[in-house]
C-alpha cells in the first residue's frame, strides 16, 4: 500500500486515477504470484515459451559470432574466469534489435501482428483498461528487451496516448529480457531455489505491476484517447512494390538507426553517472568510504527494502543492492548479491531481492529508452523525453511491488 501511495504522490493527475483498474491489477499480480510460485506446472509452461526467445537469441548469436568472432559470442581464445567474463553488450545483446526489427516488419507484411493487436485491444480494454499495442508491448517485455518489444508495435506508436506510451516505457524498465535471464540465473545458482524459474516468474509478475503503477502515475485521459483514436485500429497500408526481401531490408535498416541511437545514449548516460560520482567523490569521506550515487541511493532505498518485508537489520545491505541497480544496472547488483558474505541476508531476503532487482530501471536505461523510441516514433519525441526520467521511478516501484508480493507469499 505504501508503494502504491508513493506512485500516487508522483502522479501527474491524482484525481484522475482509476482505482478500480488499479485494484484489478493488484489482484492479478497476486493471482500470478500464487500460480507461478505455488504451482510448478505454470513455470514449466512459461519456461517453454522462454525457449522461443532463447532460440531467437541463439540465431542472433550465430550472426554476431560470424561477423565479430568471440566479441559476438563465438569461442573465446582464453579460459573463461566466470559467468559474464566474455559477455560484450554491444556485440552480443544489442544486435537482437536488428533481428527483431526485421522479423516484426515481416510479420506485419504477412498481416500476423495487426489481428493479434486488435485481439489484445478487445480483451485488455474490457478487463484492466489497457489498449492493444500497450498490452502487446507489456507481454513482449516479459521475454525480450525494452527496445525489441516496442519494435513489434512500432507502426502504432505514433497514435499512442501519453498514458499508453508510459505503460510501454515502464514495461521496458520493470522487466528483464530473456536473453539475460540465463546469465542472472547462473549468478544466483545455489543461492535461491530454481533461479531461472524465479527470474522468469519475477518478469511475469512485473507485467500487472507495470500497468498498476503506470495507471497511477500517468492516468489515461479519455479526451486524448478519442483524439488519437484507438491505436489498435490504425490502418497500415502496405508499401507499393513490397515483397519479402524488401520488407526484411527495410526492417533491418530501421533497426540499424535504432541500434546506433541506443549505443550513443548508453555511452553518454554511463559517462554522466561516472562524472557525477567523480564530483561527489571530492567531498569528504562518509563512514570511511567516498560518497557515490550508489551509496546515496542505497541509504534512500533502505526503508523501501524494509517495506518489502526484509528485516531492518538487513535493510541497509538490501538498500545498497537496490541503489547499485538504480545507478549502475541489475547485472552488477545481482553479482554483488551473489558475493555477499554468509549471513548478510537470510534465505527469504535473498528471494525477495531476486524479484526486487529483476528489472532494467537504471540511469543508463533511460538513455536506451530515449534513443530507441525516438528513432521509432520521432513525432513523439517530446512525450518520450519528458516521460523517460519518470520511468526510473515507475519501473523501480513495479519491481518492488513484485518483491513485496513474494515477501507476503514466501
Amino acid at each position: 500500500m505504501v508503494l502504491l501511495g508513493l506512485a500516487w504522490l508522483a502522479s501527474e493527475r491524482r484525481r484522475d486515477v482509476d482505482w478500480r483498474a488499479v485494484g484489478k491489477g493488484v489482484l492479478l499480480q497476486f493471482v500470478f504470484g500464487l500460480a507461478l510460485i505455488k504451482m510448478p506446472i505454470f513455470q514449466k509452461a512459461l519456461a517453454a515459451l522462454n525457449n522461443v526467445v532463447v532460440s531467437l537469441s541463439s540465431a542472433t548469436r550465430a550472426g554476431t559470432s560470424f561477423v565479430f568472432g568471440y566479441l559476438g559470442g563465438g569461442d573465446v581464445p582464453w579460459t573463461n574466469t566466470g559467468p559474464g567474463s566474455s559477455f560484450v553488450f554491444a556485440f552480443q545483446s544489442l544486435p537482437l534489435i536488428l533481428v527483431i526489427s526485421a522479423l516484426s516488419a515481416l510479420l506485419f507484411y504477412w498481416n500476423i501482428i495487426p489481428p493479434v493487436v486488435r485481439g489484445f485491444a478487445w480483451l485488455l480494454r474490457r478487463t484492466i483498461g489497457v489498449n492493444g499495442p500497450a498490452g502487446i508491448a507489456v507481454t513482449m517485455n516479459i521475454f525480450v528487451g525494452m527496445i525489441e518489444a516496442p519494435l513489434v508495435i512500432k507502426p502504432y506508436l505514433r497514435a499512442e496516448t501519453r498514458a499508453g506510451l508510459f505503460i510501454i516505457m515502464t514495461a521496458g524498465m520493470a522487466m528483464v529480457a530473456g536473453t539475460v535471464m540465463v546469465l542472472y540465473a547462473t549468478l544466483l545458482d545455489g543461492l535461491i531455489p530454481n533461479p531461472i524459474g524465479q527470474i522468469l516468474t519475477a518478469s511475469i509478475m512485473a507485467a500487472p505491476a507495470t500497468i498498476v503503477i503506470s495507471f497511477i502515475m500517468v492516468p489515461e485521459d479519455p479526451e486524448a484517447f478519442i483524439v488519437n483514436r484507438d491505436p489498435s485500429q490504425v490502418v497500415l497500408p502496405p508499401a507499393s512494390g513490397d515483397n519479402m526481401m524488401a520488407v526484411i531490408t527495410r526492417g533491418t535498416i530501421d533497426g540499424v538507426q535504432i541500434l546506433i541511437n541506443v549505443i550513443a545514449m548508453l555511452i553518454v548516460l554511463v559517462a554522466l553517472v561516472t562524472l557525477a560520482n567523480n564530483i561527489i567523490g571530492a567531498l569528504p569521506d562518509v563512514g570511511g568510504a567516498p560518497l557515490t550515487l550508489q551509496r546515496i541511493f542505497g541509504w534512500a532505498m533502505s526503508p523501501i527494502a524494509w517495506l518489502l518485508g526484509i528485516p531492518w537489520s538487513e535493510a541497509p545491505t538490501a538498500g545498497a543492492l537496490l541503489g547499485t541497480k538504480a545507478v549502475l544496472n541489475e547485472l552488477i547488483a545481482y553479482t554483488d548479491l551473489s558475493k555477499l558474505p554468509a549471513g548478510s541476508l537470510s534465505d527469504r531476503s535473498r528471494l525477495i531481492m531476486t524479484y526486487a532487482l529483476c528489472g532494467f530501471a537504471n540511469f543508463s536505461s533511460i538513455g536506451i529508452t530515449i534513443g530507441g523510441l525516438t528513432a521509432m516514433a520521432p513525432e513523439r519525441r517530446a512525450d518520450i523525453v519528458s516521460l523517460a526520467p519518470r520511468t526510473l521511478v515507475s519501473g523501480t516501484l513495479a519491481t518492488c511491488m513484485s518483491g513485496a508480493v513474494v515477501g507476503m507469499l514466501s
